[in-house]
């Protein structure tokens, strides 16, 4: 794909368009493939972490370390696809299974009361000790009838959060 070019084929776009199920119209691929390059600022055809970490909002992000293990070196393909998560037209199962990957950060394929309070610990800071956080933790699994030892797959994620009515958009700006 003529990615390391400046410009996009039809091609191209068509290539793109069916790798990320069609979440994105032709315009908002050649946008996405703008701000691509942008973030490509030595023009290698992926983005690194240091690059990601140039974006304000990723980099305030308390998941942004996460996060980076799952999008440094992205090609622009793959760029699309991460993103693709993110549309108001994706579906419940793809937005689920980003979370997953998320939570599952040794990929695995299953979530562990670890990798759990692991996130917690991001998402919560300096707010909480580590004790509480642990504590607060192991009586959520307590009472959803789990141990600490239990592990959770994405299926457990998807009848958790495939109901919930799941909102998991960010605006991507295609201008």
């Amino acid at each position: 794909m003529g990615i390391a070019s400046s410009m996009l084929t039809q091609y191209d776009i068509e290539e793109v368009q069916q790798h990320c199920h069609h979440l994105f119209s032709q315009q908002e691929i050649v946008s996405l493939y703008q701000r691509f390059c942008q973030l490509d600022r030595n023009a290698k055809g992926f983005i690194s972490a240091d690059e990601f970490l140039s974006v304000p909002e990723f980099a305030m992000n308390p998941l942004s370390q996460r996060l980076l293990k799952m999008v440094d070196g992205l090609n622009f393909k793959d760029f699309v696809a991460f993103l693709s998560a993110f549309s108001g037209k994706a579906s419940v199962q793809q937005k689920v299974e980003l979370i997953f990957k998320v939570y599952d950060s040794d990929c695995n394929g299953k979530v562990s009361f670890n990798d759990i309070l692991e996130v917690l610990q991001d998402l919560s800071g300096t707010f909480m000790s580590n004790e509480q956080r642990e504590k607060v933790l192991t009586q959520v699994f307590k009472e959803a009838g789990y141990t600490k030892e239990s592990y959770f797959m994405l299926d457990d994620f998807i009848k958790v959060f495939g109901s919930s009515g799941l909102k998991m958009e960010v605006e991507v700006p295609v201008d």
